[in-house]
């Protein structure tokens, strides 16, 4: 178990590694895999015995917590506003989802299908990906003007690659419903920003 600190932020570690994910593939077209892997498969997870259990064990949020320290520390100089654009419209596309019962509902249908695709195919399939990946096009991107991904343009014109940052995205949001079913508010980021910070090195440390 994790103290009561660490978890309270799980959900805002989340949506941090969705963001450098997102960034590190569309300027390098790779990732690191196994927070890849972790992010997407928190998206399947719905009914967890704890909020770690959304992500598994803590260290397949390094990443995460390493984005998250980075951006708020005081003395960081790891600060990236590209970063911080992506994490604020993940936030932001989760507060319109939750206004819209509708999309919850056909949200909670899809990524049951695709918990059923798993019973035929490995989770690392493309299929996979590719599934994730529409559910955000069609039901999470049109709540709002859509995200503007920066990087390589070789990277980002791959089919293989635009489903990945997608889905990521899909986990984002998933992540920042997580952060909210926790208490957690846009406005808190700003507020708490030393408490949070504190809980990223706590957790870091655990980590390494």
């Amino acid at each position: 178990m994790i103290d009561a600190d660490i978890e309270h932020y799980l959900g805002l570690a989340g949506v941090c590694q969705a963001a450098a994910l997102v960034q590190k593939l569309a300027r390098r077209g790779e990732s690191d895999t196994e927070a890849f892997e972790a992010s997407l498969s928190s998206i399947l997870v719905t009914e967890p015995d704890s909020p770690q259990h959304v992500f598994g064990q803590l260290s397949n949020l390094d990443l995460g917590y390493r984005t998250l320290y980075a951006q708020l520390a005081d003395k960081s100089t790891g600060k990236d506003t590209e970063l911080t654009r992506y994490i604020a419209s993940i936030l932001g596309l989760e507060r319109k989802l939750a206004k819209k019962p509708a999309a919850m509902k056909e949200l909670s249908t899809r990524i049951a299908h695709v918990q059923r695709q798993l019973a035929h195919v490995d989770f690392d399939n493309v299929q996979i990906v590719s599934s994730l990946a529409s559910i955000y096009s069609d039901i999470i991107s049109p709540l709002a003007p859509r995200i503007q991904v920066a990087g390589n343009p070789d990277h980002l014109s791959q089919p293989t690659n635009q489903h990945r940052v997608r889905a990521l995205l899909l986990a984002g949001v998933r992540a920042a419903v997580m952060w909210r079913q926790m208490g957690g508010k846009r406005r808190h980021i700003l507020l708490n920003r030393k408490k949070i910070v504190s809980s990223a090195r706590k957790a870091l440390n655990l980590i390494n």
